[in-house]
């Protein structure tokens, strides 16, 4: 029975929204290979902004949290993604080094780039 439901979380979670975006694409007659751009980059955003607003958090990663052995509270932040740890004097460190939230940056503006471009595109055919 958990297989099945954690069938269903993928399919509901990762394979309709890609073959949404990949049908309305194609219906829209945008290439292949800037659906394809898109989807990556756009999977690749979703994927850092979550490890980077969870990285503080001892429940999932509790052998790399930097929380768990200070006895500080972790504190996230969905957008932009950001973990934090709460110290006994109230002052909020961020966990994450200035390259992690670089690399959200570069795909979530490639993924604005790419969706603007298919406008364009598809502008441009029309």
């Amino acid at each position: 029975m958990n297989h099945i439901i954690l069938l269903l979380a993928l399919l509901a979670v990762f394979v309709t929204p890609t073959a949404l975006v990949w049908l309305l694409g194609r219906r829209a007659g945008l290439p292949r290979w800037m659906l394809v751009a898109f989807l990556l980059v756009g999977w690749l955003t979703v994927f850092v902004g979550w490890s980077l607003s969870q990285r503080a958090q001892p429940f999932l990663f509790p052998d790399t949290s930097p929380c768990f052995s200070t006895r500080t509270t972790p504190v996230s932040q969905y957008f932009p993604p950001d973990s934090f740890c709460r110290h006994a004097d109230g002052e909020l460190r961020t966990v994450n080094g200035p390259d992690a939230k670089l690399a959200f940056w570069a795909a979530a503006t490639t993924t604005v780039a790419m969706a603007g471009a298919a406008g364009v595109w598809r502008r441009r055919r029309v």
